[in-house]
């Protein structure tokens, strides 16, 4: 928006037309601290083994293992991973609706019957990303995926998208009630072309079993090893 070489224009100049402070384009972000990635990859890998671990059995577990931390910082790395309890991203956007989980006790013996989707945080070496993909219940198979560097609905929407021209929509979707799979934009998508939206239980991390069990392995057998 801001040209730093414009040849009218100085960037003081611009910046007072498109009312930006200067400090705002000359600002760097700066990303997170090498220790806090190293204790959002330690969590990470905790939320595998034991996904149902709050703030405070995650602080307990990394002060028993050496770690200088206390539940503030741990709560704060907790909400920058959209990770099975999921602390602030599972939780619907004010004024979206929410759908109720009824795949308990549900037949599932057919491709296209029921697919699920969810998202999960990547470590990388200097910050980190999210990965969605969306499964095909019966067959476990991954029939979409992307990665992306924000947790915005249309990044899903797209993955969307992808899935359903190339296998067709399901006939039932079931997510978390996180705000991107509550937005208008997810379920006007699924509801256009027939499709029923289930949702996960508030807090049950085990209704969607199957693609929890896809992150476990992608991140033992790939993430990791592989930063």
């Amino acid at each position: 928006m801001i040209e730093r070489n414009h040849p009218q224009l100085s960037v003081g100049a611009q910046g007072r037309l498109l009312s930006i402070p200067r400090s705002s384009f000359n600002y760097a972000p700066q990303g997170e601290a090498a220790m806090n990635l190293d204790l959002m990859l330690l969590i990470d890998k905790q939320f595998l083994e034991i996904p149902f671990y709050g703030v405070r059995q995650m602080a307990w577990h990394l002060q028993n293992e050496g770690h200088g931390v206390n539940k503030k910082r741990i709560r704060r790395l907790m909400r920058l991973k959209p990770i099975y309890q999921k602390p602030d991203t599972s939780k619907p956007a004010k004024g979206h609706k929410t759908y109720p989980y009824l795949l308990g006790g549900l037949r599932i013996d057919r491709t296209n019957q029921v697919w699920c989707a969810d998202f999960t945080y990547l470590p990388m070496r200097k910050g980190f990303l999210y990965l969605v993909a969306i499964v095909d219940w019966f067959t476990r198979k991954v029939l979409a995926w992307s990665i992306s560097n924000t947790l915005e609905a249309d990044f899903c929407v797209e993955v969307l998208s992808e899935a359903t021209h190339k296998f067709g929509p399901p006939d039932i979707m079931n997510t978390d009630q996180g705000s991107q799979f509550t937005s208008f934009a997810w379920t006007d998508r699924l509801k256009r072309v027939g499709t029923r939206i289930w949702m996960d239980g508030k807090g049950r991390c085990l209704d969607n079993i199957f693609i929890e069990r896809i992150w476990r392995s992608l991140k033992y057998e790939c993430v990791y090893l592989h930063a």
